[in-house]
């Protein structure tokens, strides 16, 4: 006789029928293991509850009794429960889901590369009927609040966004998250908020990276200028972090003599970089942590500083390529712009179609390191 995983039905017959005369749920789920997909009906049989209950515990979707909703997902792993994933994203294309985008419009090409990567993913995802809608605002909590009020006048599904390190953002995202709508966090992130996922660098390991570069490229005494961009966005506080700690055993020759911030204005980084070279004419070494490179560099020609002042900075937009040609920067960090826009509209769709949270909470993007000899 052949097994009953060849007969499907019929062993799904049987597994049924078994349901209602198999008293001891672990003895079933040991006798009928592997031997058919299990279904959000059958969990519920043996768990004792309605289908609907056993739904909002695999999907997240409400409160459930801490018991009962430890025994649903205990039945549901031994066996080996899988979502239908061609039916939800079947499901899905009939639903027409929409995915927005709040980005942060600055003068730093670098998010030109994020919106391509966005792009990309749009045209695909156009496919299986998901719409995304992209808001590209100036630095601040008000235009990112209002981003958001606008997206939930579309109708969107889930928010992918650079957020606003601040305590009104994090208590949108949290109401976002309550209210079935998802967040993803991309290019940097935001503290203690329940967004359900991360894309982007692991930036105070990519600023302690800078730091290694610096103590490798430079010998005897180095006074560094640090230009970065503004303190309530969470990734440039995190790479002065991870610079600031890497350069500690090297303190006796190298120190950090002061900080300037911007907003990642060429125009802006001019003036600032000008002013710190002339208020501080012993610093020999620039750390830029944000955008504004450009500017900052053409101040330091500008000043005749080219040969004596070595530059480290992030992301290889033109203008950056062209800095590290002519020799003005020594060396930068890029950290995948392209993908950190595609991925968090990959993990958005892939949650509203299975309702599985995302595999990681933190999807950082490989970074690699780029001088004259190698771009």
């Amino acid at each position: 006789m052949l097994p009953m995983s060849v007969y499907p039905n019929r062993a799904r017959t049987s597994v049924q029928h078994s349901l209602t005369l198999c008293g001891n749920c672990d003895t079933f789920i040991t006798k009928y293991r592997g031997l058919f997909m299990a279904t959000i009906k059958e969990i519920a049989a043996l768990a004792g509850v309605s289908r609907g209950t056993v739904d909002r515990v695999l999907n997240d979707r409400g409160a459930v009794n801490p018991e009962t909703a430890e025994k649903i997902r205990k039945i549901a792993k031994e066996l080996d429960y899988k979502p239908n994933r061609a039916g939800l994203v079947l499901a899905a294309q009939k639903k027409r889901l929409k995915l927005g985008v709040i980005l942060f419009s600055t003068g730093n090409p670098f998010f030109q590369d994020v919106l391509a990567g966005i792009n990309e993913k749009a045209e695909e995802l156009a496919g299986y009927n998901c719409t995304v809608i992209t808001k590209q605002i100036s630095f601040g909590v008000e235009a990112q609040l209002q981003a958001v009020k606008e997206l939930l006048a579309e109708e969107v599904n889930g928010i992918a966004m650079t957020p606003y390190n601040d305590e009104r953002i994090r208590d949108c995202i949290n109401t976002l998250y309550e209210q079935g709508i998802p967040v993803v966090t991309l290019n940097t992130d935001i503290e203690n908020s329940r967004r359900i996922a991360y894309v982007g660098s692991n930036y105070t390991r990519s600023g302690a990276t800078a730091a290694g570069l610096l103590q490798l490229m430079t010998s005897g005494t180095v006074n560094v200028g640090i230009v970065t961009g503004s303190s309530n966005i969470l990734c440039h506080t995190e790479r002065i972090a991870g610079f600031l700690k890497t350069l500690e055993p090297f303190s006796d020759r190298i120190r950090v003599v002061d900080t300037v911030e911007i907003h990642d204005d060429e125009v802006e980084s001019y003036e600032k970089t000008t002013t710190l070279l002339s208020k501080h004419p012993e610093i020999n070494a620039l750390f830029f942590a944000a955008g504004g490179v450009y500017g900052g560099c053409r101040s330091v020609e500008a000043l005749g500083k080219k040969k004596a002042i070595r530059i480290i900075a992030f992301d290889l937009v033109p203008t950056t390529r062209q800095m590290l040609e002519n020799g003005t920067i020594a060396a930068t960090i890029c950290q995948q712009p392209k993908i950190q826009g595609s991925n968090p509209l990959s993990l958005l769709f892939a949650y509203l179609t299975t309702g599985e949270n995302p595999e990681k909470e933190y999807n950082y993007v490989a970074v690699d390191i780029r001088i004259k000899e190698n771009i």
